[in-house]
């Protein structure tokens, strides 16, 4: 029988292997970082050190890429907008959309601007010339008005007689000596009269100067005189429903145009030397009739019948200017 002694020795062996087999095992896995890591120590340091996976994306980037980034989004540039000196002006009075001087009065102005459908004659510009007389006979001329009482008309120059758009026109005439006297032009003073001079009335003439002085520098401008008479209109003798002549007497202001209502229109009439209106292939005549003075008014008539060589009053006048 084994003593005592022999049956503890066999425990203090084990208790001494343990401690022997813990060390090995540490010291074979120190073994293999030492191989797995070559570095050790640093290799903890550099663990703790590295970056984090998409740093970079929230950390500020260079100004160079924070400039990239905006440009494909680029704001509006200033030059880019539309500027008011760039905008398509609004349509003159002579547009589409805006009426025409032939449809609407034009607020008179004292330039001579102010009538945007005068010829040579225009209010607010003084004319200078000479001024002779005539025996004017019963009082008719080229402008075809016929005879008349009144003693105080004129003969225009051939130029400023504009194909007889000076028909009609009232003229205030002065002398150096400072007279004056308003004519209305009912004539023609063919070549050689030269622009500006107007051939007068001896009655005219009479206020002005003595006749025996035969002929005297004078200046003369448009007027547009206040009047209680109305405008009439007159066919021609031989007018028909095939063929008409239309004239305008008794206006307040030179006569721009006339215009006779044709289907759902209006058709301006040609003008000839001699004050008349034609409607060559009968188109309108017997129809309504508007008539237009250099300031842009226009004035209708209605209702009157082709009765040639007939003066048919209106209750019509173009306003004073």
């Amino acid at each position: 029988m084994a003593s005592p002694s022999h049956r503890r020795s066999p425990g203090k062996r084990h208790t001494v292997l343990v401690p022997a087999l813990v060390v090995a095992a540490v010291a074979l896995v120190a073994s293999l970082l030492m191989v797995l890591h070559p570095d050790g120590e640093s290799t903890a340091d550099d663990a703790a050190n590295a970056p984090i996976a998409g740093s970079r994306s929230t950390s500020p980037e260079p100004t160079p890429r924070t400039n990239t980034t905006s440009s494909t989004s680029p704001k509006p540039k200033p030059e880019a907008k539309p500027k008011p000196s760039k905008k398509s002006p609004t349509p003159p009075a002579a547009t589409a959309t805006s009426p025409r001087p032939s449809a609407r009065a034009v607020t008179p102005q004292p330039a001579s601007g102010s009538a945007p459908l005068a010829g040579r004659i225009r209010p607010g510009v003084t004319y200078e010339g000479v001024a002779t007389f005539y025996d004017t006979g019963n009082g008719d001329g080229a402008c075809l008005y016929g005879p008349t009482d009144d003693v105080m008309t004129a003969a225009m120059n051939h130029t400023d007689y504009e194909t007889s758009k000076a028909c009609g026109a009232y003229i205030r005439v002065r002398a150096a000596n400072g007279a004056s006297v308003t004519v209305r032009v009912t004539n023609e003073c063919p070549l050689p009269c030269a622009p500006g001079q107007l051939d007068l009335s001896a009655q005219a003439f009479a206020e002005l100067a003595a006749p025996s002085a035969g002929r005297i520098p004078i200046t003369w401008s448009l007027l547009s005189p206040s009047t209680s008479d109305t405008i009439s209109i007159r066919y021609k003798t031989g007018s028909s429903s095939h063929w008409c002549g239309i004239q305008a007497v008794g206006h307040r202001n030179p006569l721009a145009r006339l215009e006779v209502r044709d289907g759902g229109g209006w058709r301006q009439l040609p003008r000839t030397e001699y004050n008349y209106f034609l409607s060559e292939q009968g188109s309108g005549c017997g129809g309504a009739i508007r008539v237009t003075d250099i300031y842009g008014e226009a004035l209708t008539v209605e209702g009157l019948a082709i009765r040639p060589d007939v003066l048919q009053p209106t209750r019509l006048q173009f306003a004073a200017r």
